[in-house]
């Protein structure tokens, strides 16, 4: 291989993808339901620009008390990736959150 394409590779290697981001968000769990933050249709949105990382998210009911501590699981886990040099959780409650917004494997998790 030769320099220039060694150099290429690891360019790519820094560059963190939506489905990175998506990735390291299974791992933030609803503790009421036990499912993840993806499964359950509670990310809405993700943008990289560079090493930042938005992500906007919802939470099951506005009077949900696990705000704060999603948002800054957020930040560890999607700050754990490689290229990513920070992460900014935006909570939105528009559109609401419904159950159809789950995946498939989560609706049959909790029978709907």
């Amino acid at each position: 291989m030769s320099e220039n394409q060694t150099d290429m590779s690891e360019n790519q290697t820094d560059v963190v993808s939506e489905d990175d981001v998506l990735e390291a968000l299974e791992e933030v769990i609803d503790p009421e339901l036990g499912l993840d933050f993806v499964s359950l249709g509670l990310v809405y949105d993700v943008e990289i620009g560079g090493g930042e990382v938005y992500v906007t998210f919802t939470l099951t009911t506005p009077a949900c008390p696990i705000g704060p501590q999603v948002s800054e699981q957020m930040r560890e886990f999607v700050g754990d990736l490689p290229g990513v040099d920070s992460v900014h959780p935006k909570m939105v409650f528009d559109p609401p959150w419904s159950p159809e917004m789950m995946s498939e494997d989560a609706k049959f998790a909790l029978g709907f």
